[in-house]
């Protein structure tokens, strides 16, 4: 996803997001707020502002137990409200990937249990296959 399929986007948030879509990796807003000082960036509240409404577009992902963001990897996260994430312990590589059978559960389970689900994450963690292999 690009930030030109968003024309709503502000200048803020634009630059946030060519900054995840570039990093090749996560990034905490705090290092976003580094790599857009020379932008006009000052406090990380404006970052936070930026990366609310990209993650609300389905543009970015908060990796919850990395407390980062990543762009998104798929079109249309938004829309089906469930990402996932394969994330290397070792060389911090983060992979997204849509678990459909998993997903397709974890919804029937909201439904049984009469819960309103209003997204879906779910975080991987070990190691990938290009550490395993160097072992």
């Amino acid at each position: 996803m690009s930030a030109e399929t968003h024309p709503e986007l502000t200048k803020n948030q634009a630059l946030v997001f060519g900054s995840l879509s570039g990093a090749g990796g996560p990034l905490t807003a705090y290092a976003i707020l580094d790599q857009l000082r020379d932008d006009g960036f000052r406090a990380p509240l404006q970052v936070y502002r930026a990366l609310d409404k990209l993650v609300e577009y389905g543009m970015v992902h908060r990796l919850e137990s990395l407390n980062a963001f990543v762009a998104c990897a798929h079109t249309g996260c938004a829309a089906h409200g469930a990402a996932a994430f394969a994330i290397c312990e070792r060389c911090g590589d983060v992979s997204e990937f849509t678990p459909e059978k998993a997903i397709d559960l974890l919804r029937n389970w909201t439904e049984q249990q009469g819960f309103r689900l209003s997204r879906t994450t779910i975080e991987l963690r070990g190691t990938c296959k290009a550490c395993v292999s160097s072992n």
